[in-house]
């Protein structure tokens, strides 16, 4: 997936301006897609050049002008040609998990430390993808929601991010017990034939 269909995908719940769309994928999109504001604003510039955005400029009174961004005919088509192509699968790619892979090896200490931050994170996210959820739907049921809501697939992208971070979550508390119960059975790092 390249940044251009995130940033149409982000844009599709009507205009947003460069500073908003920073805050769209700091809250709706940062569960599968991470791009720096410098990387939007330029991406914002390329899909203009390339007709899949248009851009107004809207006066304001106290603060600078501000371009106000919105997906045109070509945006849409262009998202409907990203869709209907098949989408590779994902891989993780974490530093975590090669420190976890040595720790047979290495600080047991350490690694539970850096598990104990990742699953503080994780908990975090977990409470503010709540809150987003909750928001999105209203006074209804998810049920209700997901049955007769009007736009479903941020609720749904947003749910995958809650189900991502709770996994984060769950995987750091198990591997947190596991070395704490092998670092106190007295099991040496370097020694993992014991068990």
């Amino acid at each position: 997936m390249a940044l251009r269909h995130a940033v149409l995908a982000a844009l599709l719940d009507g205009e947003l301006s460069g500073y908003q769309l920073t805050k769209a994928f700091d809250l709706g999109m940062a569960n599968f897609w991470h791009a720096q504001p410098q990387q939007l604003y330029a991406e914002l510039n390329r899909l203009e050049k390339d007709g899949f955005i248009a851009g107004r400029e809207v006066l304001q009174e106290t603060r600078p002008t501000k371009r106000l961004f919105h997906v045109t005919d070509a945006g849409l088509a262009e998202l409907e040609r990203f869709t209907a192509a098949s989408a590779k699968p994902s891989f993780i790619r974490d530093d975590l998990l090669v420190k976890v892979q040595a720790a047979d090896h290495v600080d047991t200490a350490t690694l539970i430390a850096q598990l104990a931050e990742r699953a503080a994170v994780a908990r975090a996210r977990i409470d503010l993808f709540t809150d987003l959820l909750r928001t999105m739907r209203g006074e209804r049921t998810e049920e209700d929601f997901l049955r007769h809501g009007a736009r479903i697939g941020p609720y749904l992208t947003c749910a995958r991010g809650l189900a991502f971070e709770e996994g984060n979550r769950d995987w750091c508390e198990r591997a947190i017990g596991i070395l704490r119960v092998r670092s106190g059975a007295g099991l040496p790092p370097g020694n993992p034939q014991s068990g």
